[in-house]
């Protein structure tokens, strides 16, 4: 079954349409690389950090398919993100993933707290790199730097909290 769990994200990426906001190599990545991360037993805190991530590519995602069809409502930016963490948070929760006892990392779920960190971080690489874009005129300064700076990021933070949890 939580095969199937993994699965179906990747599925659903192989359906979707033309690039937007966040390109489809970083989410594709990023989803394969916390399925596998799960299924190869590695710390709960570095699985988070990759679920962070796959969370603010949708998150951008839908915004700009929004944006795209015109579809605006009141508070539709924190509605988008609300929902998308309060969703993440009840699978973790309903799935059984969360709350064990002996999986806390400075007072928090290792889960959770990957989560957090990995959303912020990731975030925090796509605005760079948009900075950094419009500082060269416009231009990236290597090829598929706008993949490298937000998966290069998560790789980071992932060896950072191996060490970390080790």
């Amino acid at each position: 079954m939580r095969k199937v769990f993994y699965i179906l994200p990747v599925l659903g990426l192989l359906k979707a349409g033309a690039a937007k906001a966040i390109c489809p190599l970083c989410t594709v990545t990023v989803v394969a690389a916390t399925g596998l991360s799960r299924w190869l037993g590695i710390d709960d805190v570095i699985s988070g950090l990759w679920i962070g991530g796959v969370t603010i590519s949708m998150i951008v995602w839908t915004l700009d398919y929004f944006g795209k069809k015109n579809w605006h409502f009141k508070y539709d930016i924190p509605v988008v993100w609300l929902g998308y963490y309060v969703l993440i948070y009840a699978s973790l929760l309903l799935g059984d993933l969360v709350f064990h006892p002996g999986n806390i990392l400075w007072g928090i779920d290792k889960l959770i707290l990957g989560v957090v960190i990995g959303s912020v971080f990731f975030i925090t690489a796509v605005y760079g790199y948009e900075y950094l874009k419009k500082k060269n005129q416009g231009k990236a300064h290597f090829p598929y730097e706008k993949v490298a700076m937000p998966v290069g990021t998560l790789v980071v933070l992932s060896a950072i909290f191996y060490f970390i949890t080790k």
